[in-house]
């Protein structure tokens, strides 16, 4: 049995509305330190943005370095591997993997090609089980820059050129890595965007070149055994059970504050067989709405404060985050400094401006004055579904949610 722990986006150096996050960070990496050494895990694989920046601090480095350290050496024999985001420098991030491979970690932060084809010795990685079986291949690929993409003439392709140069690149590097996995399950990396995935509204960029934003999952073919993505923060499957986004460590916007943060653990049989896992993480600090739903009216955001009957002595780095929603029917000025004044008599870390909420009369009057609505046949309808949920439930969709849409969207 191979067992591999997949995770991504941890953002080493983040800070929200100003507060630092290291202690956070720290406890979220000693929690994939205790689950590698309890699950007694082969392999992890980190799916990219191990970094908020592409020039990180000396401490952010100094935290992913000593992490990956000491997992290493709590369960000797790991196989790593790091792939580079859109948030880190891809060279940067390979420039101490002669380093790195002595503790058996394997990074990639840009594609190498060699006679038109990717480099099998950067690019593929053979995972073994604790008895030193090889049990799966991997093809790492990291994200895409706007040179790694084929230039598709438009003529080509009926569609997106962009799409199609990302389509046809996982076609030939798949089928190259399938040709030299001599049998072996397939598994494969990635930091992009999948069409039909739920993201969140702050944390993620846009990250496909020419105006695109995502591509179909059928990138994956069903002879990939398992995709280790990210690049979105919520977990979750697309299109099937095993190409999947491992998601965040914990909340890094307001918008993530009901996501079920956590890793995912892949186990592969002798068989070829693939499971997967979920593994929640516990927050390392609240992340509180005020209130839990609706909105408050301005005259009763201090008692609301008043009522999380916190601990006054509370550590700054474990005070919780607080996002407070204040009902509007005039104008907003001066709100969000009235919660910041309010806010600093409590030991609570404000995570963002003031959610404004208005009437819906007054919403449909600054509708019909401005531009017009989306038309329902630009909308996806994922997003759909998760602004109806969050309109009807005043909570964002869980992953069981997620996955009974999408098996009655494939069921039409």
């Amino acid at each position: 049995m191979l067992r591999i722990l997949h995770t991504g986006d941890w953002h080493i150096g983040r800070t929200l509305n100003g507060w630092a996050r290291r202690n956070e960070h720290a406890v979220a990496l000693a929690e994939i330190e205790r689950i590698i050494v309890e699950r007694q895990i082969d392999a992890l694989i980190v799916a990219g943005d191990i970094f908020d920046s592409m020039a990180p601090s000396a401490d952010a480095r100094g935290m992913f370095y000593g992490a990956m350290d000491r997992m290493h050496a709590r369960r000797p024999g790991l196989s790593s591997i790091v792939i580079a985001g859109n948030h880190d420098h891809a060279g940067q991030l390979e420039a101490p993997s002669v380093l790195l491979q002595r503790l058996g970690t394997r990074v990639v932060g840009t594609l190498r090609q060699v006679d038109g084809r990717l480099d099998a010795r950067k690019h593929h990685v053979v995972l073994k089980d604790a008895t030193g079986c090889p049990r799966a291949c991997v093809l790492v690929l990291p994200f895409l820059g706007v040179g790694d993409i084929p230039r598709i003439a438009p003529e080509e392709c009926t569609g997106s050129a962009i799409v199609e140069g990302v389509r046809r690149l996982h076609q030939s590097a798949i089928a190259e890595a399938r040709a030299a996995s001599d049998g072996l399950p397939l598994i494969v990396t990635g930091h992009l965007t999948l069409a039909g995935s739920a993201e969140s509204e702050i944390s993620e960029r846009r990250i496909l070149v020419g105006g695109e934003h995502a591509v179909p999952h059928d990138i994956f073919p069903p002879t990939v055994a398992y995709a280790a993505l990210g690049h979105l923060h919520r977990p979750q499957w697309v299109g099937r059970t095993t190409v999947r986004y491992a998601g965040s460590l914990f909340p890094l916007s307001a918008s993530e504050r009901d996501y079920e943060h956590g890793v995912s653990v892949v186990s592969i049989d002798p068989t070829g067989g693939v499971a997967v896992e979920h593994l929640p993480l516990a927050r390392p600090v609240p992340f509180i709405r005020l209130p839990a739903s609706g909105a408050l009216e301005r005259s009763a955001i201090a008692d609301a404060f008043r009522e999380l009957s916190l601990d006054p002595q509370l550590a700054t780095e474990l005070r919780p985050f607080v996002h407070v929603a204040v009902k509007v029917n005039g104008t907003a000025a001066g709100i969000r400094g009235e919660v910041d004044e309010i806010a600093g008599g409590f030991p609570v870390r404000v995570a963002a401006p003031p959610e404004i909420v208005r009437s819906c009369a007054i919403e449909h009057a600054g509708n019909a004055a401005g531009t017009a609505p989306p038309q329902l046949k630009d909308i996806d309808p994922l997003d759909l579904f998760t602004q109806a949920f969050v309109a009807c439930h005043q909570v964002a969709p869980a992953e069981i949610h997620l996955r009974a849409f999408a098996a009655a969207r494939e069921e039409v």
